[in-house]
């Protein structure tokens, strides 16, 4: 059996959503494939599953496409240079198309060709540059419409085979045998099948050139990576590619060079512009022990460092990899757009079919031209394209849009909700705060000094992680006391700690631990609720069963929060904060920061179940958190906000990650999530409005009341058009600013 992989490709031949659904339906048939996706819009496919490469590759071209497979930056590039040539080979069959079809259409408006009947040679000859036309600048269409027919599948490649081909048939009929129909049917439609191809490629080719644009994230994200290193070997430093870069190797780094892979500092000291990660403009301060981030660019300074992650575990390639997967993802909105499209060609071969019948039996003379032209028209004017572009090209313009500002999208079903939700529950440490709290007050009442006091409190906190014990730490530290040992310690999950010190039992934590262990706090009621109501997190320490202390500790707000908060206000959402601190404490923080509504003193555990409380009265909630304690509740939400200076635990659960540790990448997020899904409906909107009116007219039904008929050509440009219009449309989230779509 293969190994479990995920394994991405370039496709080759897909012309329109119907092609989409062709090529997913092949590969969701291959055994071993757990989930697959294809971005129209990028003409790619992501599959995930115990296969390989050349099984997938194979049913794709059985099923009438190509593909080719994407491994790293050259693929793309290579990609990239495919596509480039294939936008210039569309321009020069355009123009080859409209050199032959628009002298013809010239000079029959100037009523200036003759008679069929009586230049036959000329008409011959005029047949011959046609079927030129048709070969040269049509090809791709009619070979995609014969794949489509062997693999049981219509495209929109059939409907321009079939409409430019039935023009061209027609009128090489009419040529060699004028007799077949009446002399007022005598007329041909050559120009019109070369000038509809011109049409087709041209829009084709301005589609591509918008659809290039859409996906200049990616490539500048790509383009972030250096192509060598500067390595340190046996003393001697050498420039190396960069896939030869090894885990725990020495890498040197000058100003101005971006650097290679991540790791972290052994020698030196620079500033990092991390602008590429979290948005931030201001270059960060770098010393030995730091970590660093491939693709950041070193500002001044040279430093080493060892190597922790390379190749496609770096932070950048896991960014890369997040945002094509979001690119390639679809929200509830854009399947919708997906079933229609998988069954727009057969219905409009339908409509096709019975226009045929209607005019050919009940219209006026004469009947085969009238026949033929409301036939072609309608098989020209419709589009799929458009249908299939309106949500994937949103989805990709806005994912690197919000990568541009710090923020990862992992799947459209996210970019589309948050822009649904009403209320927001924000974790207090680490996400409102800034994780980091401070020492600020020591009240001892008993025989034990305020040194004594915090030299036993970092003692027992030594080998704790919880932000608390950070700053009981740094406390003893900046007091030069040393902490001495702990014998069995344990942590008490939303209470607090305990072990026993030089044979004595020490609790630290809150008024829930000390009743659970029998301890009388009621002789520091008093302070505890001034420490509060100041914002400061009372915490007591209690020495053989007895209260001897309180501490008081402050976690100062994040520079930005209340902005933060404030802008979710305007923009109509309710803001909850969350946190395990008592309610006094909470309810400071929340004055502070100007939150709605506080749930204090919960456990750990007890989150995702606030989550589904605030769900059960209807609202539709993010949750914003940072830490392994938030992954449930990230994951219960409708959207997981991570700070991304979080856990992994916690960035794994979400749906949103912000590289920075503001929380102002939250409301940024939701007003482009609104700008997204306004776009879409825009896009949508506008492919079946086209669709709705232009099908119709072009199978005659205005003709009855005041004479108007569709002309192909008309049809055929704006055909093109819709297509390129709905991607214009998208590439406007490419100027999206946080200010002005709020």
């Amino acid at each position: 059996m293969a190994q479990e992989r995920t394994i991405r490709l370039s496709i080759g031949g897909m012309s329109c959503a119907g092609c989409v659904a062709a090529v997913e339906q092949a590969l969701a048939a291959i055994p071993g494939v757990h989930q697959s996706s294809v971005n129209f819009a990028e003409h790619t496919a992501t599959v995930a599953g115990e296969v390989d490469a050349k099984t997938v590759i194979q049913a794709i071209v059985d099923a009438g496409y190509e593909a080719a497979e994407l491994r790293g930056a050259e693929d793309e590039q290579e990609k990239e240079a495919a596509e480039f040539a294939h936008y210039r080979r569309l321009l020069y069959k355009s123009l080859f198309a409209a050199v032959v079809g628009v002298p013809l259409f010239v000079a029959g408006l100037l009523d200036a060709l003759p008679p069929v009947e009586e230049a036959r040679a000329f008409w011959l000859f005029v047949a011959v540059l046609t079927l030129g036309v048709l070969v040269v600048s049509g090809r791709q269409f009619f070979q995609g419409a014969w794949k489509a027919f062997w693999a049981h599948n219509a495209n929109m490649d059939t409907l321009i085979a079939l409409g430019t081909g039935t023009a061209w048939v027609y009128s090489t009929l009419i040529t060699l045998f004028p007799g077949l129909v009446d002399a007022m049917s005598r007329h041909v439609y050559f120009e019109a099948a070369a000038i509809i191809i011109a049409l087709i490629n041209f829009g084709s080719a301005l589609e591509m050139k918008a659809r290039g644009k859409s996906s200049e994230a990616i490539k500048r994200l790509i383009g972030l990576q250096p192509r060598t290193a500067r390595v340190v070997r046996n003393g001697q430093e050498l420039d190396v590619p960069i896939e030869q870069v090894g885990l725990q190797e020495t890498v040197r780094v000058r100003p101005g060079e971006k650097i290679p892979v991540d790791g972290i500092i052994i020698e030196g000291e620079s500033y990092v512009d991390e602008s590429m990660l979290t948005g931030e403009p201001m270059p960060v301060a770098k010393g030995v022990g730091d970590e660093v981030t491939g693709g950041t660019l070193n500002k001044q300074g040279s430093f080493l460092f060892t190597a922790t992650r390379i190749g496609q575990d770096t932070a950048l390639a896991r960014i890369i990899e997040m945002v094509r997967e979001a690119q390639n993802s679809k929200p509830a909105i854009g399947r919708l757009a997906d079933r229609i499209s998988a069954v727009f060609v057969p219905a409009v071969l339908l409509i096709a079919v019975l226009t045929f019948m209607i005019w050919y039996n009940f219209g006026p003379e004469p009947v085969a031209s009238y026949t033929l032209v409301t036939t072609m028209t309608v098989l020209i004017i419709a589009c799929p394209c458009a249908l299939g572009l309106a949500t994937p090209i949103s989805i990709m313009v806005a994912v690197g849009k919000a990568a541009e500002h710090g923020i990862l999208i992992r799947n459209g079903e996210a970019l589309q909700q948050a822009g649904r939700l009403d209320t927001l529950l924000l974790d207090k440490t680490g996400t409102l705060t800034e994780g980091q709290p401070r020492l600020l007050t020591v009240k001892s009442i008993g025989e034990y000094g305020d040194n004594e006091i915090i030299r036993l409190a970092a003692t027992l906190e030594a080998g704790s992680e919880h932000p608390l014990a950070e700053a009981l730490r740094q406390a003893a530290q900046q007091r030069g006391l040393e902490p001495g040992n702990t014998q069995d310690f344990e942590a008490v999950a939303g209470q607090g700690v305990k072990g026993h010190i030089e044979g004595r039992e020490v609790l630290l934590g809150n008024e829930k631990l000390m009743h659970a262990h029998g301890v009388d706090t009621s002789v520091l009621a008093v302070q505890a609720e001034a420490l509060a109501t100041q914002g400061q997190t009372p915490i007591y320490l209690a020495l053989e069963g007895r209260c001897e202390a309180i501490l008081g500790i402050a976690d100062p707000l994040k520079k930005g929060s209340v902005a933060a908060v404030q802008a979710l206000h305007e923009m109509g959402l309710k803001v909850v904060m969350i946190t395990g601190d008592n309610r006094l404490t909470a309810e400071a923080i929340a004055r502070q920061a100007g939150v709605d509504q506080v749930i204090a003193e919960v456990m750990p555990a007890d989150k995702a179940d606030k989550v589904a409380e605030l769900q059960a009265r209807g609202a539709r909630v993010g949750m914003v958190g940072d830490g392994i304690n938030d992954a449930p509740a990230l994951a219960r939400a409708e959207v997981g906000f991570a700070i991304g200076s979080g856990t992994d635990v916690a960035i794994e659960s979400a749906d949103v990650t912000l590289m920075g540790s503001s929380l102002k990448g939250v409301p940024t997020a939701i007003r482009l999530s609104r700008a997204t899904v306004r776009n879409i409906k825009q896009n949508l909107f506008g492919a079946f409005i086209y669709n709705s009116v232009g099908i119709p007219v072009a199978a005659g039904v205005l003709y009855p009341f005041i004479g108007l008929l569709l002309n192909p050509m008309i049809a055929g440009a704006a055909m093109a058009m819709s297509s390129v219009t709905v991607v214009s449309n998208a590439n406007r989230l490419r100027w999206f600013d946080d200010k002005e779509w709020s």
